[in-house]
């Protein structure tokens, strides 16, 4: 069935429009030509036409993106632009808003080092996630590029005056020609696989597009990728950017720059560690100050609060007290001299009674005493006779004949034995 719809030239316009600015294939596009009337703007945009031998279409670079170019456009240059497809639908004229542009004669190289970026992006290799943060202090170092290169000499030199505490090992490798992806590959796993190194700096000098293009591979990227060892990517001067910098832990602008951010200047650490030393040491002393001051202060209580204070205290209390009472005492014996002697007097001589009364009854006790003594009664010619156990014997009917006895006297003792027992009233 025929559409029978009529549009206006509005609807037809935005019809087109939303064909053309809803197709994905026109949103990143590489268009190939010469720059023809080219018309730049005083607001920065610019204008011109891209042509070939066959057709032409409008095109536009606004400012934001003008000011990245990195030459002068002119008319006749061939270029290859990148951008997307719009339509302007006033006029009804198709154009392209321009994003980027490069000389032509690289201009392929360029597209596949676009669609690789992009792919890559689109894969999270340029993720910011998956980069490891280089060793603040590195042991050793790997260098991944050319023995033969002057860049290599740089980064030597750099590193050997930075930081000669760690140790470089060169990983030689080809860094330009068609082998060159391959063995850079092998460089890094090499350097993965037997763990030589803390951080790697993979890179080379300055050279065309054509020569750095070994670190536009996509098998070198996902090489870096893969690298458990963090990688400094060195390629070129600072206007060159590959695809190796995307992906590398660290992008640094030449190799020289990559030596310097690799490792630490000594001379600042020095100067750091000095620094610290000073301030440790302040921080010492200031501390003891402030503990000596705390010491002194505890010494000074201390010493208000000792038990010895007290002590002193009431030693001087008690003597006053003492002084007062002998005082007080001098006073009423002065008062009452008189009373005193007599009632001492008094007293003295009720003493000497009571002294001269018990001298008496001792003198009595003692002669009593003395006439119950057995050695009294011995002295007037008695003996006793006991056994060597001490036992007294005062019958003779305990005794056997033959027992030995021992005899006391009042001057000494003698042993005996009994020969005859005569009991008192036998016959």
């Amino acid at each position: 069935m025929v559409n029978s719809r009529i549009y206006t030239v509005t609807q037809l316009n935005q019809e087109i429009k939303n064909l053309l600015e809803s197709n994905p294939p026109f949103f990143n596009i590489f268009v190939q030509g010469e720059i023809s009337n080219y018309r730049p703007n005083p607001s920065g945009h610019i204008y011109m036409t891209i042509k070939d031998a066959g057709a032409a279409v409008n095109a536009v670079m606004f400012r934001s993106d003008a000011v990245r170019l990195k030459f002068r456009l002119q008319n006749g240059m061939k270029i290859v632009a990148r951008g997307r497809i719009g339509f302007f639908q006033k006029s009804g004229q198709v154009q392209v808003y321009l994003a980027d542009m490069m000389l032509d004669g690289a201009g392929m190289l360029h597209i596949q080092f676009e669609q690789l970026k992009e792919k890559l992006y689109q894969q999270g290799l340029f993720e910011q996630s998956h980069k490891q943060p280089l060793p603040m202090f590195p042991e050793n170092i790997a260098l991944i590029t050319s023995p033969n290169g002057a860049a290599v000499h740089d980064m030597l030199r750099i590193l050997a005056r930075r930081w000669p505490l760690a140790k470089v090992q060169i990983v030689p490798a080809l860094v330009q020609g068609k082998d060159a992806p391959a063995d850079l590959v092998r460089a890094l796993q090499l350097a993965n696989a037997y763990h030589t190194a803390d951080v790697i700096i993979i890179g080379r000098g300055g050279g065309s597009l054509e020569d750095l293009w070994a670190f536009n591979e996509e098998c070198v990227a996902r090489a870096i990728y893969a690298s458990h060892i963090p990688v400094v990517s060195a390629v070129g001067h600072e206007p060159d950017v590959t695809i190796s910098d995307f992906v590398a832990d660290l992008r640094a602008p030449t190799p020289s720059g990559a030596a310097e951010l690799a490792v630490p200047d000594c001379r600042e650490i020095k100067q750091q560690i000095d620094a610290l030393k000073d301030r440790l040491y302040a921080s010492i002393k200031q501390k003891c100050k402030q503990n000596i001051a705390m010491l002194n202060t505890l010494e000074q209580r201390l010493e208000f609060h000792t038990p010895m204070r007290l002590v002193n205290a009431r030693k001087e209390t008690v003597k006053g007290l003492t002084s007062r009472l002998l005082r007080v005492i001098n006073t009423l014996l002065q008062q009452k001299n008189i009373a005193s002697d007599y009632t001492l007097q008094q007293m003295i001589q009720t003493q000497k009674q009571r002294i001269l009364h018990e001298k008496s009854r001792f003198s009595q006790q003692v002669a009593a005493l003395d006439a119950l003594s057995p050695l009294k009664v011995l002295s007037r010619g008695y003996a006793v006779a006991g056994r060597a156990d001490g036992e007294i014997i005062t019958n003779a009917s305990s005794l056997s004949v033959g027992e030995e006895i021992n005899i006391r006297f009042a001057h000494g003792s003698a042993g005996c034995r009994v020969f005859t027992i005569k009991e008192i009233g036998g016959s």
